[in-house]
């Protein structure tokens, strides 16, 4: 059984990968140096000559509120064409399995917590990244016509924030996570008096090790064959204030700490129901203060240069 990865070099692709390899399946890991999903005849053409098993569909344009917000137009369509590419050359293809990955955003701004797989297009979305949650609410619309119209056993996964090696420490483009350790690492590196921070640092996250999804991952791709998205949380969630002391205190930055209040906050919780995936086997493994320390030794090795 041979598994392609689309998006292999990134966060999550990068984790599946590793995953896969530890349990000594065969692997093919690809990014957009080697395919551009925006080229649909070079996705059909790529799908075809490879003639994976499975694809687990891990490329995407992702970001933080920044981005999404100033970049409206790029987040919705060219998320829309990689998906939907990806898709109909695997059908074309005759993929017999399709993980598709999406986003906790997907779910209203202000639906009951925690969130059940069932809230979908309940209510509003969080405008700051609406058309990125719009772009992945079609990914999951396309999956269940897939079931729907052809047969196939493809499914939809919407893990919560996700972090660890390998991630987007870009200030502009990055999520809050990766944003965070590098403002801490930069300040104690160049002994900064002060951080300021976005927002007022009182919205609810809940946050998931990359590694963590990869397990649920490939679990699902084996034991969950249904129409509906199914949820991947940690099951815990924070504070972003808490979270920010406690990524400063991991990086020994003992200066002051600043909210700016007038930069948006986004959605002001968003904790993901986990029973269904619990139900068949699941639970995370590695804590949010492990997590930390980890990513943080990862971003010092590989990323902070003198």
């Amino acid at each position: 059984m041979s598994i392609l990865v689309l998006g292999g070099s990134g966060l999550v692709g990068s984790a599946i990968i590793r995953e896969l390899k530890r349990l000594d399946k065969k692997a093919i890991g690809v990014s957009s140096k080697e395919i551009n999903l925006l080229d649909r005849d070079e996705t059909f053409k790529f799908i075809r000559k490879v003639n994976p098993t499975a694809i687990i569909d891990a490329a995407g344009k992702v970001g933080g509120i920044v981005g999404n917000d100033t970049h409206p137009v790029d987040f919705l369509t060219q998320n829309v064409q990689m998906q939907s590419n990806a898709m109909d050359a695997a059908h074309a293809a005759g993929i017999e399995k399709f993980v598709f990955l999406g986003s906790g955003c997907v779910y209203p701004r202000n639906c009951p917590q925690p969130i059940k797989e069932d809230y979908l297009l309940t209510g509003e979305l969080e405008q700051t990244n609406s058309a990125y949650a719009v772009a992945k609410i079609a990914g999951i619309e396309l999956i269940k016509s897939y079931r729907k119209q052809y047969g196939h056993s493809w499914i939809s996964l919407m893990p919560a924030n996700l972090y660890g090696p390998n991630d987007n420490f870009d200030l502009e483009m990055g999520h809050v996570f990766p944003a965070l350790i590098r403002k801490f690492s930069e300040a104690v590196k160049n002994n900064s008096e002060q951080v300021v921070l976005w927002g007022s640092g009182s919205p609810l996250r809940e946050f998931l090790h990359v590694d963590d999804l990869a397990k649920a991952v490939l679990l699902c791709m084996e034991k969950y064959d249904e129409p509906q998205q199914i949820n991947i949380g940690s099951g815990t969630e924070i504070k972003i204030k808490d979270l920010a002391q406690m990524i400063a205190t991991s990086a020994g930055y003992t200066g002051k700490i600043v909210w700016d209040a007038s930069r948006p906050d986004g959605t002001p919780r968003k904790f993901l129901d986990n029973s269904k995936l619990e139900k068949l086997g699941w639970k995370p493994s590695i804590t949010l203060e492990e997590g930390v320390n980890s990513t943080l030794s990862w971003y010092v090795n590989n990323k902070v240069r003198d």
